[in-house]
C-alpha cells in the first residue's frame, strides 16, 4: 500500500497579499482572489526520491491523486470523492495514458500528445476536472454559479465540454470574432446544452487580451460579482494549473529510465499557465534540466525570460493563435511563487499597471529565470517546421505543436532527451495546415469529432468589446430572473 501525502490545512493567499488565507474549495470557486491577484498554495509540497519512484510505474489518474491530494484538505473532498472525480474527468479520453509520449523526431527527441481528450486540446486535462469539483461543491451548497472566460480558441471549448449539462453552472465562454479557427468556434457554438452560452466579441485589437481585461474588472467590482455569482475556469484558476502539474510528471515517467535522468520540456507559451504548472512539478521534486519557453512573435514572455524587462505590445495575429496573447497573467503566480520577498509581486504588478513596462532587478531576474530559456518563432519557422516535421517523420503537428518543436530545435542539447509539448490536433487548424503542407494533407488529417461539429446549427450572442461589459450584466441578470 502506497502512503499518500494528505493535507488537514493546506490553504491559499493571494499572489498580492492582500487577503486572509483560504481553503481549496473557496480557491477555486472565486477564480479571482479578492484582491485581484492569482491564487497560490501557501506551500508546495516535496516528494522524496522514494516517493517518485513508486510514482514511476502509475497509471495517469491514479498519478493524479497522489500529487493532488496533499493540496485538497481530505475534510473538503475525502479520498474516494476525489478519486471517483478523477475517474470521470479521464473517462472520455481516447488514450488510456491521458497524455502519451511517443518518439519523434532526432535524437533524444519526444513528443507528449496533450490532445486526447473530448476537444482535442491539452485544456480537456485539467478542465474536467476543475469543473467537476466546482459541481461537486456547489451541489453539496445547492448553490450556482456563472463561469465567465475569455478564450482565444482552446479554452472555451473545453470548458463548455466539461460544463454542459450541468445544473450547477452557467458557462459563457467569450471569444474573440475572427481571432479563432471555425472549427474551434462551433465547438463552442453548436453544443445543445441550456447552460452554454457563447459570446463572440468583435472590436478586439488585442484579442484575448481585451476580453481578460474585462473579465478581471468584473471580478474586482465585488457587488458586481456577487449579484451575477462569477467564477472563471480560465487558468487564473488554481485547480487548472493544479492538475496541469501532472502530465509534467507523466511526461517525464514515460521518457526516462532513471531518476537520475533530467529532461528538458520545451512548451507553446502565451498566457503561462501550462509553464507555470512545470514550474510547480520541479518544486515538487521532478527533475527537470531546463523549460524552454516556446513564443510567437508576441514577445512578452520571451523578452521576460530572456531580457529580464516586461512591456506591454501590440498583439500580432499568427498563425498559432492560441498563444496571441501580451498579457500572460499567470506570470504574477510564478512571480509569487518565485519571489524571496512575497510584496515583491505586488509591487511589481502595480507599476507595471501603472507603467506598461517594467525592468526586472537583476538579483529577482535570475532568481526567477533560473531553469529557464526562451525562443520567439516566427510564422515562416512555425509552417516549415510543421512542413519538415511531416515529411522527415510522417508526423503531422499543429501550429502551437510547430512552435514547440522550432524552440526546441534551437536549443537541443546531445544527450538530454527533450519532450515538445503538441496541444491540440492538427484537425482544429486545417487552413494551417493547408498552408503548410496543402488541402490534402489537411483533409487526410481530419478528426471525427471536429467534423461532427460542421453540420450543427451555430447559436451565440454577439456584441463588441466596449459594449461587452453591460451587455453580459444583462444577459446574466436576465437569465439569473428565470
Amino acid at each position: 500500500m502506497h502512503k499518500v501525502a494528505r493535507s488537514m490545512n493546506m490553504h491559499y493567499i493571494s499572489s498580492r497579499g492582500g487577503i486572509a488565507p483560504v481553503g481549496f474549495k473557496d480557491a477555486l470557486l472565486q477564480g479571482f482572489a479578492a484582491d485581484g491577484g492569482l491564487f497560490i498554495p501557501q506551500q508546495i509540497p516535496r516528494f522524496s526520491r522514494a516517493e517518485l519512484e513508486e510514482m514511476g510505474s502509475l497509471g495517469f489518474t491514479d498519478l493524479a491523486y497522489r500529487l493532488i491530494r496533499p493540496y485538497i484538505p481530505v475534510d473538503e473532498i475525502p479520498d474516494q470523492d476525489l478519486k471517483e472525480l478523477l475517474l470521470s474527468s479521464f473517462a472520455s479520453f481516447t488514450d488510456t495514458r491521458v497524455a502519451p509520449v511517443i518518439r519523434k523526431g532526432p535524437d533524444h527527441f519526444y513528443i507528449q500528445e496533450l490532445f486526447h481528450g473530448p476537444t482535442q486540446s491539452f485544456k480537456d486535462i485539467a478542465m474536467g476536472f476543475l469543473v467537476g469539483c466546482m459541481d461537486y461543491f456547489l451541489q453539496k451548497d445547492q448553490k450556482s454559479l456563472s463561469l465567465i472566460l475569455a478564450t482565444t480558441g482552446d479554452t472555451g471549448p473545453a470548458a463548455v465540454a466539461a460544463a454542459a449539462g450541468k445544473k450547477s453552472m452557467n458557462c459563457w465562454p467569450l471569444f474573440p470574432q475572427s481571432m479563432i479557427s471555425e472549427e474551434q468556434r462551433r465547438q463552442m457554438t453548436t453544443v445543445d446544452a441550456d447552460n452554454i452560452h457563447p459570446v463572440a466579441v468583435t472590436e478586439c485589437a488585442n484579442g484575448g487580451d481585451d476580453l481578460d481585461i474585462v473579465v478581471a474588472r468584473m471580478f474586482n467590482e465585488p457587488q458586481t460579482k456577487s449579484a451575477l455569482k462569477l467564477s472563471s475556469v480560465n487558468s487564473i484558476n488554481w485547480g487548472r494549473v493544479m492538475m496541469q502539474v501532472v502530465h509534467y510528471f507523466s511526461g517525464y515517467f514515460q521518457t526516462v529510465d532513471s531518476l537520475d535522468q533530467k529532461v528538458i520540456f520545451s512548451v507553446p507559451a502565451g498566457a503561462f499557465g501550462n509553464l507555470c504548472a512545470g514550474s510547480i512539478a520541479r518544486k515538487m521534486g521532478l527533475p527537470v534540466e531546463t523549460f524552454i519557453c516556446a513564443t510567437n512573435q508576441n514577445q512578452t514572455l520571451h523578452q521576460i525570460f530572456g531580457q529580464g524587462r516586461m512591456h506591454k505590445n501590440q498583439l500580432i495575429q499568427t498563425v498559432s493563435s492560441a498563444i496571441d496573447i501580451v498579457l500572460p497573467y499567470n506570470f504574477w503566480r510564478f512571480l509569487s511563487l518565485h519571489s524571496p520577498d512575497p510584496s515583491i509581486t505586488k509591487t511589481v504588478m502595480d507599476r507595471f499597471e501603472q507603467e506598461g513596462h517594467i525592468e526586472f532587478e537583476p538579483t529577482l531576474y535570475h532568481h526567477f529565470a533560473q531553469g529557464f530559456s526562451s525562443v520567439s518563432v516566427s510564422d515562416e519557422q512555425t509552417l516549415s517546421t510543421m512542413r519538415d516535421f511531416y515529411h522527415q517523420y510522417n508526423y503531422l503537428l499543429d501550429p502551437h505543436g510547430s512552435v514547440a518543436v522550432s524552440a526546441a530545435r534551437e536549443q537541443q542539447q546531445k544527450e538530454t532527451p527533450i519532450i515538445c509539448m503538441v496541444t491540440a490536433h492538427p484537425a482544429k487548424f486545417p487552413d494551417i495546415t493547408s498552408l503548410a503542407l496543402g488541402e490534402e494533407v489537411a483533409r487526410e488529417n481530419r478528426h471525427p469529432a471536429i467534423e461532427a461539429t460542421m453540420q450543427k446549427t451555430e447559436t451565440m450572442h454577439t456584441c463588441s468589446c466596449h459594449e461587452l461589459q453591460e451587455t453580459l450584466t444583462e444577459l446574466i441578470q436576465t437569465l439569473l430572473a428565470h
